[in-house]
C-alpha cells in the first residue's frame, strides 16, 4: 500500500516558475516624433543631430568671438605704444597720432567685418536657444513655426543677418569711439605741451600744422572725423537686429513678481526671439496634369496652389498654370514633386516682394 505525500502536489507547485509577461510596449517601434519633408526621425536621433549641430554653432561663434578681440588687442596695443613714444621723446612729431588714428581706423573695419561673422553663427544659436531648447525647459514657450525655415534657410543660403554700419556702429560704442577720445586728446597735448607751452593760438595752429597742410586745415579735418563717428555712433543705436549680443530688450514686465499667463509668455518670447524675414518665392507650375501635380504639392510640401486656364501660342494646346508660394528652402522639394507627376512640366520660379496670408506675415494689421 502506498501512502501519498500531502506535500507532493504543493512542492511541485512551488517548483514551478511563473514566466514574467512581456512588456507590450518593449518591442514596439520607437514613433517618429519630426517627421518634416519625408524625413522621419526618431526622438533620439533629432535630439543628438541637434545637440551636436548646436555645439558645432557655439564653437563658430566662440572662434570669430576671439578675433573679435584680437582685433580690439591690436588697438589698444598699438595706442599704446604709440603714446608711449610720443610722450616719451619730445622731438617725436604729432603726426605719429594721426598716423596711429587711422591706424585705429583700419582695425575698425577689420573688427566690423568679423562682427558680422559672428553674428551670422550666433544667430543661429539664438534661434536654436530660442525655439528648440526654449520650448523643452518652459511649456508654454511654443516653438515659433518659422524657426524651422529660417533656420534651413540661413544653412543652404548663408547671408549676414547684420548691416556693415550697425557692425561698424555697434563696435565703435563699445569699445573704438574711447579710443578715438584718447588720441584726441593726446594729439591736443601733444600740440600744447611738447616742447613747451605756446603762446597764443597762433603758435598752437602753427604747430599744429602737418607738411604742407596748415594748421586749420588738420583742426577742421579733425573735427570732421569725430562729427562722422560720433554720427555713425547716434545713428546706429536703432539698428537692433544684433542677435549675439544680450540686449535690453525686456521692459518692466519681466521684473514682475507675478507669474505671468500664457499671453504675456508669447509677448516676451516674440521680442526675444530674433527676426530676420525670410526669402519668399512664387512658383508657376506650366503642366498638362494639373490634377496630380497640384495634389503631389499639397501632399508633400503642404502649400495651397491656385490654378489658372491658359493656352501654349506656339502649340495651341490648353495649358494650367499652377501657382505656388513657398520660400527658398522648398525650391528642391518643388522640383521634385512636379518631376514625379508631369517630366514635361515648366517651372518658373522668381522671387516675390511681399507675400501675406497663411503660412506666411499675416495680412492683418499689428
Amino acid at each position: 500500500m502506498t501512502v501519498k505525500s500531502p506535500t507532493t502536489k504543493k512542492s511541485v507547485k512551488a517548483k514551478v516558475s511563473t514566466k514574467p509577461k512581456e512588456n507590450p510596449k518593449q518591442d514596439e517601434p520607437e514613433e517618429s516624433v519630426w517627421t518634416y519633408r519625408g524625413y522621419h526621425l526618431k526622438t533620439s536621433e533629432f535630439t543628438t543631430a541637434m545637440v551636436h549641430f548646436f555645439r558645432a554653432e557655439i564653437q563658430r561663434a566662440n572662434v570669430w568671438r576671439q578675433r573679435l578681440d584680437t582685433t580690439t588687442n591690436w588697438a589698444v596695443v598699438v595706442t599704446g605704444a604709440t603714446l608711449s613714444i610720443a610722450f616719451g621723446q619730445s622731438n617725436v612729431h604729432h603726426s605719429l597720432i594721426l598716423i596711429n588714428t587711422l591706424l585705429v581706423l583700419w582695425f575698425l573695419f577689420i573688427e566690423a567685418r568679423r562682427y558680422r561673422y559672428y553674428e551670422l553663427w550666433s544667430y543661429r544659436v539664438r534661434l536654436m536657444e530660442t525655439d528648440f531648447y526654449a520650448a523643452m525647459l518652459v511649456p508654454p514657450f511654443h516653438p515659433s513655426p518659422e524657426w524651422a525655415e529660417n533656420l534651413a534657410e540661413s544653412l543652404l543660403t548663408p547671408s549676414f543677418p547684420i548691416s556693415v554700419w550697425e557692425a561698424f556702429g555697434r563696435r565703435l560704442r563699445r569699445n573704438y569711439y574711447w579710443i578715438f577720445l584718447i588720441l584726441c586728446a593726446s594729439w591736443v597735448a601733444k600740440i600744447w605741451l611738447f616742447p613747451a607751452s605756446p603762446a597764443n593760438m597762433d603758435e598752437f595752429l602753427t604747430r599744429a600744422a602737418v607738411g604742407p597742410l596748415p594748421g586749420q586745415i588738420m583742426i577742421i579735418l579733425g573735427l570732421v572725423f569725430y562729427t562722422f563717428l560720433t554720427l555713425v555712433a547716434v545713428g546706429t543705436i536703432n539698428m537692433m537686429r544684433a542677435s549675439g549680443e544680450v540686449l535690453p530688450r525686456f521692459g518692466d514686465e519681466a521684473a514682475t513678481s507675478q507669474p505671468p499667463d500664457h499671453e504675456k509668455l508669447k509677448g516676451i518670447r516674440a521680442i526675444l526671439a530674433p527676426r530676420q524675414r525670410r526669402r519668399q518665392l512664387l512658383a508657376l507650375i506650366i503642366t498638362g496634369n494639373a490634377e496630380a501635380v497640384s495634389n503631389r504639392i499639397l501632399s508633400d510640401l503642404k502649400r495651397g496652389v491656385t490654378a489658372i486656364d491658359g493656352k501654349g501660342m506656339y502649340t495651341g494646346a490648353d495649358r494650367t498654370v499652377l501657382i505656388c508660394a513657398l520660400t527658398v528652402t522648398e525650391v528642391h522639394n518643388l522640383k521634385t514633386a512636379v518631376a514625379k507627376e508631369d517630366p514635361q512640366a515648366f517651372v518658373i520660379v522668381s522671387p516675390a516682394q511681399e507675400i501675406l496670408g497663411r503660412g506666411f506675415n499675416p495680412l492683418e494689421e499689428k
